[in-house]
């Protein structure tokens, strides 16, 4: 077992690299189930994860993988869309949100997720709201601290969100915040530091940029690779560890299908940047996020 560093989140204290089981999907159901068992073995003890990541079959494989002492984030917005174009659409009404927490329990065989996230669909990246699917906060939140006061969630975050919006929710209490964050896509610093303030854990998604294409990669910046060479990481490891670096609120979901690289993900929380590298990597210019996805 690696000794990662640990932190608050849904009122529990876990190791603050976590894993983001998107990626099962590609796997059979075997080799999804020991790459998972083997994240626990090495101190995963959060797993990130929806209803609409293989329609169910992610759910399936964490229901089957691991036991209660791993705290499960399931998200909601979204649901499985298998014969559409896309294999997810948009669900952001308040009877849609209920029903994917129970879709969501169903599958991962819970009488109660400890944190779901609302993935708001105002903001890039990813598909944004139209027509009916254009909802109130107030409503959405009206429906999630229901099954909250009903004990079918344990905590609220929000994925997607702009400042003001997290602003408006403060009073529901939020739990975490999953939003687009990298070394090389820093648009909601501002946020982050409201995070800090307020206790609420800040869970970023797309570690490393190059998501989508145009956008930045973390590992192509001079400045990582460089500093990858010095401490004898490789470069993703180290966009990694400045994360963990940059706020003690930060919590990594780092997504993969191959147990090599699980192993580095995780490791990369034992890096150590000392100043001068920090200074070198807060020098990396920061592009945002809606002008290269523009």
């Amino acid at each position: 077992m690696l000794s990662t560093p640990r932190g608050a989140l849904a009122g529990r204290t876990v190791s603050r690299v976590g894993y983001g089981a998107m990626q099962l999907e590609r796997l059979g159901k075997d080799q999804a189930v020991a790459l998972l068992r083997r994240a626990v073995e090495l101190g995963v003890d959060h797993i990130d994860t929806a209803q609409f990541y293989g329609n169910g079959f992610v759910n399936g494989v964490i229901r089957d993988a691991i036991g209660d002492d791993v705290l499960i984030a399931g998200k909601v917005g979204a649901d499985p869309d298998p014969g559409g174009a896309f294999p997810l659409r948009l669900a952001q009404r308040p009877e849609e949100l209920r029903a994917s927490v129970e879709d969501n329990l169903r599958t991962l065989g819970l009488d109660r997720i400890p944190l779901v996230n609302l993935r708001r669909a105002d903001r890039r990246p990813g598909l944004v709201a139209e027509g009916d699917q254009r909802v109130g906060l107030d409503d959405q939140l009206e429906v999630m601290t229901a099954l909250r006061d009903e004990g079918k969630i344990g905590a609220i975050g929000l994925s997607a969100v702009t400042l003001d919006t997290l602003r408006r929710a403060l009073p529901a209490g939020i739990a975490c915040v999953q939003n687009a964050y990298s070394l090389v896509g820093r648009d909601d610093e501002d946020m982050l530091e409201l995070c800090v303030a307020e206790g609420i854990a800040w869970v970023p998604f797309f570690p490393l940029g190059g998501a989508f294409p145009h956008l930045p990669k973390v590992t192509d910046e001079p400045a990582v690779q460089a500093a990858a060479r010095a401490l004898g990481h490789t470069p993703a490891q180290v966009g990694l560890a400045w994360l963990l670096h940059r706020a003690p609120n930060v919590h990594l979901i780092p997504g993969t299908a191959s147990v090599a690289h699980l192993e580095a993900n995780l490791a990369a929380a034992d890096i150590a940047l000392d100043g001068e590298t920090l200074a070198e990597l807060a020098a990396v210019p920061a592009r945002s996020m809606d002008a290269s996805l523009g």
